[in-house]
């Protein structure tokens, strides 16, 4: 990933979260309303490391800038090591067995396109952040 110079601000990503345009705008809304203030990612060997204290630009399901996240924490595990505790900030689902079916799905779609593998051990970024700035 490339850092992205924007308003000189430079930014560690630019990204949408999610895998479909009203994906984005949904996870975004949660972002937006406080509810989601982590995320799990699957970093590949090519890809650059994301630190504590990183800007990034999240966009709307239709590429716009919606807002400026902070990372304040990251933690890589298993994904079989992710707990509730953990998850549960990402706001998306009511319960831990919802969370891990849902992502399972998620990530073996993510695989497909992006070409590794994912299982229960695959090896997983748990990122904190916090909105530092609405577009």
């Amino acid at each position: 990933m490339n850092s992205i110079e924007n308003e000189n601000k430079k930014y560690y990503e630019c990204f949408a979260f999610g895998d479909s345009p009203e994906m984005a705008d949904e996870l975004l809304n949660l972002v937006l309303t406080g509810k989601k203030t982590a995320t799990v990612s699957i970093l590949l060997e090519d890809e650059q490391t994301p630190s504590v204290g990183d800007l990034s630009l999240v966009l709307d399901g239709h590429g716009n800038p919606a807002c400026v996240i902070k990372t304040v924490y990251l933690k890589t595990v298993k994904f079989c090591d992710l707990t509730w505790d953990m998850v549960k900030l990402e706001g998306e689902d009511e319960n831990f067995e919802q969370w891990k079916s849902g992502n399972i799905r998620y990530w073996t779609r993510d695989s497909a396109k992006r070409g590794y593998t994912f299982t229960t051990q695959t090896p997983v970024t748990f990122e904190r952040f916090e909105v530092i700035e609405v577009l």
